[in-house]
């Protein structure tokens, strides 16, 4: 089958949802099926107003246009609200073609995090967007409920996955610095409420992996931690396997991806009970969830590490494509249930 994904995050950014979808595709192509994902890299673009990092497409539509036309997709799915996730789906209802999307982010509380915005606006608007879509995907139960309280339609939930070979349990000494080490893993951006996490009192060393705008001011407003950085593959999960606690300040995550690959390497998680890790993370098992930040990592330092390795090992990237894939629905809105079935499931892995 012929899938095509539109996202207007994708590589080179560093976030969940470009991790998301890169686990997705990859699975997708092994299960035998056609997939082309379509980033911002393919357009002119600009920076990312309040986030130069991220660049956004310019203009698209008749590029993006043309790239639908040749590609011909069985299944489309446009991944993001952005520029490119507006021209695709200009592009469906132009043209009679089903489609379905996802909610990765919580971009009315991001935006109104930078400027003025309702979040009533905001929600209209996502409204919108989704419900043009046969199906929008959303991560958890609880994201799925608010959604609904607020008059989103159609939602199925699509679980997330974790890399269980790359992170794992590894030696806590690669990290030489005064314990117990708490750690945080993300975009150093507004929206991540990393001054939660840099402000929260402690006794041991605070490890901040990762970069982005607000990088800078907090260097100069929290001195004493330390700053590694983006990391990768084998580094990111050797540094983040050394910490004794993650430690997760977001409140307006859907999911928090790097919750599970923190569990997957034996480190307890501490948040908010707020969407996100309130269906990730279990409380006084695998975490601790508090309205007090400090309260919950001194708490999640208790935690079995082996429960937390235990729960990781009950989520692949496999299940979690299988999940994606099931909800996919033919382009071609006259198809049967039958003809979309048999379109979705690889020849060699159909049912007897």
């Amino acid at each position: 089958m012929r899938i095509l994904i539109v996202t207007d995050a994708w590589i080179p950014q560093t976030n969940g949802v470009v991790n998301t979808l890169s686990q997705t595709a990859a699975c997708l192509k092994r299960f035998g099926h056609e997939v082309d994902v379509v980033g911002p890299r393919e357009f002119a673009t600009i920076p990312c107003p309040s986030y130069p990092e991220i660049r956004i497409a310019l203009l698209p539509y008749r590029t993006l246009a043309r790239r639908i036309a040749a590609f011909d997709p069985q299944a489309l799915h446009i991944a993001t609200e952005g520029p490119l996730g507006l021209a695709a789906r200009r592009y469906c209802v132009r043209h009679g073609l089903q489609f379905t999307t996802s909610y990765h982010t919580q971009f009315p509380q991001y935006l109104r995090s930078r400027w003025p915005i309702p979040l009533w606006l905001s929600y209209r608007a996502l409204r919108w967007f989704h419900g043009g879509a046969r199906s929008c995907m959303v991560s958890t139960h609880t994201v799925h409920t608010q959604l609904a309280a607020r008059g989103f339609r159609r939602l199925v939930r699509w679980q997330r996955g974790v890399d269980t070979a790359l992170f794992q349990p590894r030696e806590k000494a690669f990290l030489d610095l005064p314990r117990p080490i708490a750690a945080y893993v993300g975009r150093l951006a507004v929206e991540k409420n990393v001054d939660a996490f840099l402000a929260m009192p402690w006794s041991g060393s605070k490890l901040v992996i990762g970069d982005g705008p607000e990088r800078r001011r907090l260097e100069g407003q929290y001195p004493s931690a330390v700053y590694a950085g983006f990391r990768f593959g084998e580094d990111l999960a050797r540094h983040l396997a050394a910490a004794d606690v993650f430690v997760f300040p977001s409140l307006t995550d859907t999911f928090g991806l790097v919750n599970l690959e923190a569990m997957a390497c034996g480190v307890p998680v501490a948040a908010y009970p707020v969407a996100g890790p309130i269906d990730v993370v279990e409380d006084g098992v695998t975490g601790a969830l508090d309205p007090d930040l400090a309260r919950a990592a001194q708490r999640a330092l208790r935690i079995d590490p082996r429960a937390c390795r235990e729960r990781a090992l009950r989520s692949s990237w496999d299940m979690s494509t299988r999940e994606f894939e099931s909800h996919l629905v033919p382009c071609k809105a006259g198809a049967t249930v039958a003809a979309k079935r048999n379109a979705l499931v690889p020849d060699r892995i159909a049912p007897n």
